[in-house]
């Protein structure tokens, strides 16, 4: 079932990608396995995933010590970070891509580990999402640029859910802007229902969940 949904997954990227007039390669997909068990990961990757999203510090801490076998894996943090799981997040994830405020940006450089990270943007006016404004982008950027153990890759988002993926475009565009004026390659963004409007506006990164592995249960 799951190498099914990957491949289904796979064919939508490739023909979004095609039709951008853009290479496959050039897109990562992030498996978002929140929710799910180590079980879930351990499948994924076997079938060849290497990237793999979750949303909670705590959730992955208590699950990663059951992930075997996945030496190549690099875990992104996708979810908010509160400055005060810094530590713990620097230990179990390669990538932050929620990094949101210099204060946070300084607690993960200060644990003195090599760490990719992002820059998640808000970009709607939803009380309930988090991120840098816009106008916070240039600052952070030269923020995270000047520390030393950190590397900024590109920003990320997430715009109001709606089951009109056309609605997510003006999202998309923005972020794509704010990269390209800030000197930036790398946008994540699009998940499971707007996958191709992403890759359409520049994607590098996609966070698919529900696509592969279905709904998640609800706490």
């Amino acid at each position: 079932m799951l190498r099914e949904k990957l491949d289904q997954v796979e064919t939508r990227i490739r023909d979004a990608a095609a039709r951008a007039g853009r290479d496959r390669s050039d897109i990562t997909l992030i498996a978002v396995t929140k929710k799910f068990p180590a079980t879930v990961i351990q499948a994924a990757y076997q079938l060849g995933l290497r990237d793999f999203g979750e949303n909670y510090v705590q959730e992955f801490d208590d699950k990663r010590a059951a992930i075997a076998g996945g030496g190549e894996a690099r875990f992104h943090l996708i979810g908010h970070l509160q400055s005060n799981k810094s530590k713990k997040a620097a230990e179990l994830f390669q990538v932050i891509q929620t990094v949101d405020s210099a204060k946070l940006a300084r607690r993960l450089d200060d644990e003195g580990a090599p760490l990719d990270v992002m820059i998640e943007v808000k970009l709607s006016e939803e009380d309930a999402k988090a991120g840098a404004a816009p106008e916070e982008v240039c600052s952070l950027a030269e923020t995270i640029r000047a520390s030393a153990n950190l590397r900024l890759l590109g920003l990320m988002t997430m715009p109001p859910w709606s089951a009109d993926a056309e609605r997510s475009r003006p999202y998309f565009a923005k972020l794509r802007e704010l990269a390209a004026a800030n000197g930036l390659t790398q946008l994540s963004m699009g998940m499971s229902h707007d996958l191709e409007v992403a890759i359409a506006e520049g994607a590098t990164m996609v966070r698919v969940g529900t696509a592969l592995f279905g709904p998640r249960r609800k706490d």
